[in-house]
This record gives C-alpha cells, structure tokens and sequence, in this order.
C-alpha cells in the first residue's frame, strides 16, 4: 500500500497492517508518513497476493498539515471497505460530502504534492497542498474505466480545529486518487454480461455482451460485481444491450457477503422486484451472474436466484450455453489462411498437421486470386477480397456454387487505397471498408448479400485501415489512419430500420481510444469477449504485440511472446484456440504455454470465423 507517492523532506514509518491466512504481517514500506516538512515518496508497492488484506492507520495525535495528507493518500490504496480510516482525515463536514465511490483516478507514478507556503502557515489555522501527477485514466461511479491522459492538478486544503487543535483536510480531492501500480494492486477488471438488444442470437438463442467494469479486489469483489450488474450496463454500452433482471432488481435486505458454497454454487437472494419472473426470463438472469462470475476466484458453476426466501430458478455451467451464447465459448472448427497460389485453404482446429486443405467451394478452387479473406462465424460461407484490393466476394463453403459478382467494389488507385479485409458479425451481416479518398467508407451487407449499405460514422477522425466486428455484434474495431499515424478505436454499434421500408439505418456511435499509447497499428483481432490482441509500436519504440481491453486498459497477465515482422495476426474469443500470425516467417502460431512454431512458409492473410 501507499507506492508511487512523491514529494520531499524526511520520515518514519506510519503503521500499517496486512492481515493474511497465516496470521499478520507488516508490509515494509507500505505506508509511511514524514515528521515534519514537505511529503515524500514511498516506494512502490509489489502486488500483493489476493489473500492479502492491508489497512491503513489513523492519524496520530498532534499531526502536521503534511503527515495529515500523506496518510489520507496512504489511507486511499487501503483494503478499507468504506475508507472509514481515510474518512479520520477529514473535518467532519467534509467527510460528510466526500464520495470515494463517485470516481477513481489513476496517475502514472502516484500523487506528488507542492506546498502552497505564499498563502498558508504551518502555524497558523489554514494550509495547502496541491496533488501533482500525470494522469492516466479515471473510473467512474459505474466503475467504468477510461484513458484519461493529461496532467493532474488538485488542490487539498486544511484547517486546525481551534478546540483539539489538531490538523484535518477539508477540501479533499473528490473521489480517490492513487498510481498506476497501487491500483492494479487494488482492482481487478471483470466482465459482466448483458444481452445484444438488436435482435442478434445464435441458435435461437440471445447473444451475450461484455461490459468491463473495475472492482476493488479485496473488497468482497464478488458482491460488488452481482451489484453492479443488478445496476445495469456502463453508458456507453446500455444503448445496444438489455439485461434480464426487472427494472429495479437489487440484492435483497440483508443479503450480506455473498459466497460461494463447497460446490461451487451461489446463492443470490434478490428483492421482491425479482418474484414474479418466469422461469425462460429467470435462466437468462441467472446466465448473466454465472457468465461474469466464473473467472473470479473461488470460480461459481451455479448460480440459484431466490426473492422473498422462495426459490425463483438454478442453472449450471453446462446448461448456461443453451440459454444465451458467447464468443469466447464458441470454439472455431479450422483455422483458415491465403496459400501461395491465392487460395483459401484450411487446417482443422487444434491439428498439428501442417498440411491445409482447400475450402469447398470457388474460393478455394482458385475463381480468383485472393488477398484477404473472413469466414462466417458458423463457417458455412467465406467472403474474400481480391489480390488487388478492388472486389469482394462471397461464396459458400458448404454446398456447390459458383462465384457471383462482386458485391463491393473499389476505385481506389492503389491496392492501399482498397477494401480491408471484410468481417462477419454474430447475425451474419458482414463488414468491410473501403480506403478510397474519393468516395470511400464503412459498409455493411446483410447477411452478406444484397447493396451494401453505408455506415454512418459522425465520430470518425482519419481513414479506417482495418475492420474487426466482435462476436457479439454491438461492437467494432477499427484501425483509423490519421496524419500518417495509426490507433485503435472502439465503436458501439446502433441499427435502425429505415425509412419507408428502405434499407436498414446502421451507425458506429461514440469512438473510443482502446490502446492510446500506440502510434503506429499494423493488426488487430479479437482475443476474448473484451479483449484485442494489438500488433503495433510506441512513439520511438519497437514493434511489439499485446493485450488491449475494450475500455483501453492492460489486461493481467503476460503479452504473447514477441514476434518479429507481423503483418498479419488472428485470434480467437476462445482463448484456448492459439495465436496466428503472418510474419517473414510465413503462417506460423503459438502453442499456449509455448514458442512461436512455423506452419506453412508460402501463405498470407490467416484467421478463424468472424
């Protein structure tokens, strides 16, 4: 506790205290405060296990204005539930109006303080500080995060209460503040799950959506997220998703810390909003806290709704799949990539063959010499662009047919200025761009047929290079192409339908940064039902791949093992199905748990369904 906090002037350790399985333990260096004089820095803290769980200590007797706003910073990267000790900082007044839960923000290296000595004394009744730090992103009340980069300038003020004498902030920073390392030691992103409410399902079934929020780890994490999603989705997300549970649906009275039993099941006691759902409504709610909480720790199989102490419904994890679908539990049947003759070929899912096979049908018997490719995500049909970037076809894999007209078609001048490789959304509509200066944009097929319709994008600032529609078909990714310089933006995205019986009405709304600190991106795909996998490069940096979150922040966890010369990557919203790439090295992939092995050295252009 207490790392990235800066400043100047000597001091003594402050008490605090970690409480763990084996007993307690004292975290060096977790919280410290000076004996007098300017604040300074603590060092970082290294995460701590889970089990962990750090408290801060109150002020002492007789506190200068300096030790006062240290321990309230120290007191902020606490395992407080209610940040009770934080709160022994403040005036009682400003207590009373400080909302920690309302927002989070999170600096590069931790707030620095500059006293304010031209208008206060440290022996009269009033001083100032002001929390220094560069900003880099912020949580909001419905704890959604976003890359928030700039300079962070607060100031805190002071009083000594005239009665005891002692110092206390009463013009604190609003909500909490802290580095970026004592908040990853803090929070924990999860997902939870909402409905596409476009209509989209796969197999009769409604189709599950993602929506990243951040809890604080040790803060009973697993009541907090069933709150959350009783809430309903963040902002951005609530336009294009519907949750199950009736307006109103909340943790009943006394529902307390909600836990798993030894058999892994949860028991959600809910108000008497939930009491008179049917049983289909009740097995979709239940989908939703099972789906978000089945990768904390301990993991739920089940999850049992009750209201008013009657039992409402239960469902497992394996009958959670016939209630409502997600991307990442969908498990592709081949992998698929460009040979060197400019056909789509195949190899089958988990095979350690390196022998591909063409697809059925005109794509794979060579109508036309192909660039780039997307297969449908129930891998009956395959769109495919031209060696030349100009056309795009669709064609079937399941049955004979021959290859129709192009459906979309580019006048660009050169292959650069073309259609990008096309995408399928999870209600069959596919996706491709089109990079004409003159006369380009974003189009979408229903069903991947008939006139395409133009994308409405009032957000778009740059030229889109790329396209990648996630499974769940409210979202998209898009490598956007502005002054020589690529980034990665998520859209949400919205349908109508049109006027007069016209053509459908489809816009990509509310363009957000996904990976802000890239100059440069060269490939993008989808890696889970939140996540992307990024191959791109920093301001002076090298070529890098990782990890990127929806919402623009870094999930846990190691980055795939570097990889030189990518042009191309695929992944899966499974995340047991390996990583592809196109590298110098020709098709090659990673094993988990394993280095990059070669699979064919002629071919290009490799990806699974979608």
């Amino acid at each position: 506790m207490g790392g990235d906090r800066k400043g100047g002037a000597r001091r003594t350790p402050v008490r605090a205290v970690a409480y763990a399985v084996c007993g307690v333990v004292l975290l060096a260096g977790c919280a410290s405060m000076p004996d007098s004089g300017d604040l300074r820095g603590v060092e970082s803290t290294p995460r701590q296990d889970s089990q962990v769980r750090v408290f801060a200590m109150p002020p002492r007797e007789g506190a200068l204005p300096s030790e006062i706003v240290q321990g309230f910073l120290e007191a902020l990267t606490s395992d407080d539930p209610t940040y009770a000790t934080a709160r022994q900082y403040l005036t009682k007044q400003a207590s009373a109006h400080w909302r920690p839960e309302r927002s989070t923000t999170v600096l590069e290296d931790g707030p620095g303080t500059e006293a304010d000595r031209s208008a206060d004394r440290e022996d009269g009744d009033d001083y100032s500080f002001t929390l220094t730090g560069t900003r880099v992103a912020t949580i909001d009340e419905q704890q959604s995060y976003t890359p928030a980069p700039g300079t962070y300038r607060q100031p805190v003020h002071l009083v000594r209460d005239r009665k005891t004498g002692q110092w206390r902030i009463d013009g604190p920073p609003p909500g909490v503040v802290m580095g970026r390392s004592d908040f990853q030691r803090n929070y924990m992103s999860v997902d939870k799950y909402y409905f596409a409410s476009n209509g989209a399902q796969t197999s009769g079934v409604p189709v599950a959506v993602a929506d990243p929020v951040y809890v604080r780890e040790r803060v009973n994490p697993m009541t907090q997220i069933v709150r959350s999603v009783l809430t309903g989705p963040t902002r951005w997300l609530r336009h294009v998703v519907r949750s199950s549970f009736p307006t109103g649906t909340a943790l009943a009275d006394r529902a307390g810390t909600l836990t798993p039993d030894d058999q892994n099941k949860l028991t959600v006691p809910l108000n008497d909003k939930a009491a008179r759902v049917g049983r289909g409504k009740c097995e979709e709610m239940a989908a939703q806290l099972l789906f978000t909480l089945q990768k904390l720790t301990p993991a739920v199989d089940e999850v049992e709704l009750k209201s008013g102490g009657r039992h409402l419904c239960s469902l497992s994890e394996d009958r959670a799949d016939a209630v409502a679908v997600r991307g990442s539990q969908k498990h592709p049947e081949y992998l698929y990539f460009i040979n060197g003759d400019g056909r789509l070929v195949r190899l089958a899912g988990g095979s350690s063959g390196i022998k591909p096979d063409p697809v059925p049908g005109p794509l794979g018997e060579g109508a036309v010499q192909l660039g780039a490719v997307a297969v449908s995500r129930d891998e009956h049909e395959a769109a495919g662009v031209t060696a030349d970037g100009a056309r795009l076809y669709v064609a079937s894999m399941v049955s004979a047919s021959s290859l129709d007209g192009s459906l979309v078609t580019s006048k660009g001048k050169t292959e650069r200025e073309r259609l990008t490789t096309p995408s399928w959304d999870a209600r069959g509509d596919l996706w491709v761009a089109d990079r004409n200066p003159a006369g380009g944009g974003l189009f979408m097929l229903a069903q991947g047929a008939g006139k395409p319709v133009r994308v409405a994008l009032p957000g778009l600032d740059g030229t889109i290079q790329d396209v990648r529609v996630a499974a769940d078909g409210v979202r998209i990714a898009l490598v956007v192409e502005k002054g020589g310089k690529q980034s990665l933006a998520i859209g949400r995205i919205e349908r109508g339908d049109g006027k007069d019986g016209g053509q459908p009405e489809v816009s990509v709304l509310e363009l957000r940064s996904s990976a802000p600190e890239l100059e440069e991106v060269a490939a993008i795909s989808w890696a889970g039902d939140s996540r992307l996998v990024v191959v791109g490069r920093e301001e002076g940096g090298v070529q890098q791949m990782r990890y990127v979150q929806v919402d623009g922040s870094t999930p846990e966890g190691p980055a795939p093992a570097a990889l030189t010369g990518v042009q191309e990557i695929a992944a899966s919203e499974d995340d047991r199905v390996p990583l592809v790439a196109h590298s110098v090295d020709g098709i090659v992939r990673l094993p988990s748990g394993g280095q990059w092995e070669k699979v064919v050295k002629e071919g290009s252009a490799p990806v699974y369904p979608g």
